[in-house]
Order: C-alpha cells, then sequence, then structure tokens
C-alpha cells in the first residue's frame, strides 16, 4: 500500500491547504478581516438571494454548524442581516448589507491577484485537464 504522502490525495490536500494559507495571509495583509469562509459565504448569498444556511453549507463544503457560527459572525460584524423569513417563522433570510458589500468589492482584487499568483505558469489547457480528472474522481466517489 502506498504510504498517504505518496497519493495523489495527499498532493491535492497539500495544494489546498498551502493556496488558503497563501491567500488568507494576503487577505491581512491587504488590511481585511475577514477569512476565506467567511468571504465565500457573503458571495453566495450576495450571488443567491433566498439561499438557505443547508444550501450554503453544501456550496461551501461545510457542515450545518460551521455555518451557522460564521453567519453570527458576520451578523454581529454587520456584514449580514438576518431577518425571520416572511413565509416560515422558522427560517432566516439573509442580506449581505451595504458594509458586507463593499468588503467584497474591496476584496476581490486581492481574490484575483490570489489565483493568478496560484495559477502562474499553468496553461488554460493544463487548468482545464486538471478540471476535468477532479470531476471525474468526484464523480468516481459518489
Amino acid at each position: 500500500m502506498e504510504r498517504p504522502a505518496q497519493t495523489i490525495f495527499y498532493s491535492l490536500e497539500k495544494a489546498i491547504k498551502s493556496y488558503r494559507q497563501f491567500a488568507q495571509r494576503n487577505l491581512a495583509d491587504n488590511g481585511f478581516s475577514v477569512t476565506i469562509d467567511q468571504g465565500l459565504i457573503l458571495s453566495l448569498i450576495q450571488d443567491n438571494p433566498g439561499i438557505t444556511q443547508q444550501q450554503i453549507a453544501v456550496r461551501a463544503f461545510k457542515d450545518h454548524a460551521s455555518v451557522t457560527r460564521i453567519i453570527e459572525n458576520l451578523v454581529s460584524r454587520d456584514f449580514l442581516k438576518r431577518d425571520f423569513h416572511r413565509d416560515d417563522r422558522r427560517r432566516f433570510e439573509l442580506s449581505v448589507t451595504a458594509s458586507g458589500t463593499e468588503t467584497l468589492l474591496q476584496m476581490e482584487k486581492t481574490v484575483v491577484g490570489n489565483r493568478t499568483k496560484a495559477l502562474e505558469g499553468i496553461s488554460a489547457y493544463e487548468i482545464e485537464t486538471l478540471k476535468n480528472l477532479l470531476e471525474r474522481i468526484t464523480q468516481n466517489c459518489k
């Protein structure tokens, strides 16, 4: 049996962790006080009005408890507004505040720069090939 460090999955995890650390450091260095996960959740809510917390958890690859904690943090910092759902008082309707929208806009340059740097020297063909391979792995695991 292969040692874990010799598998493709180890390499994938290492690349993801390296990118997240790099990207988070750049966000902090540019004065942003939000995490990558907080930014992702803000962006998901902004781009998908009416999205539920369960849908956010699925799209952000997070468990429901983590999403709840992140949302609580974003509400307390005035990046998100939470209101009772008009048809179902057990649910909440989430919306990005003006402060949250402004933060996402300001972060965009840094986020694009992070992605560009991480993909430096990798061709469009290689990126497309990698995406296809990762999608095949995903399908194999379903």
